[in-house]
């Protein structure tokens, strides 16, 4: 059902400070930063040969990971994305396997302009997971 892994994100308490450790320190090609505010984020993407980078900064006082933040002051991992052909049926397969789907269950736009869901981290060994339509 998954396909390719589309990123790994990162929350940062210091966008432009991790965006330059990319793109000076590690070589990397970096994106400029781009406000999501119905997702309550700041992203920046990270471009590698076979997958993406993505550092997260709160957007807003109700930042869903404003919290994340102060639990982990120095940032760190906050979710994986995967890649799936239709987020629907992906939804309703892990849906009737138990899988439970956080907000409404409806998809989203996502940072990529695709439809998004994020997955209950308890139900896949600790790990947030977002799907990501392709």
């Amino acid at each position: 059902m998954i396909g390719r892994l589309n990123h790994v994100a990162i929350v940062v308490p210091d966008l432009d400070g991790a965006a330059e450790i990319y793109r000076e320190t590690l070589g990397a090609h970096v994106s400029e930063p781009v406000a999501l505010p119905l997702h309550g984020v700041t992203t920046v993407f990270v471009e590698l040969l076979n997958t993406k980078i993505e550092l997260l900064h709160p957007l807003g006082e109700d930042s869903p990971i404003a919290l994340f933040l102060e639990r982990n002051p120095s940032g760190g991992m906050h979710h994986v994305c995967y890649e799936v052909d239709d987020i629907h049926a992906a939804r309703d397969r892990l849906v009737t396997e138990g899988a439970r789907v956080l907000g409404d269950g409806e998809p989203r736009r996502g940072a990529h302009d695709k439809p998004v869901l994020f997955l209950h981290p308890k139900d896949f060994c600790g790990t947030l997971v977002e799907l990501e339509q392709v």
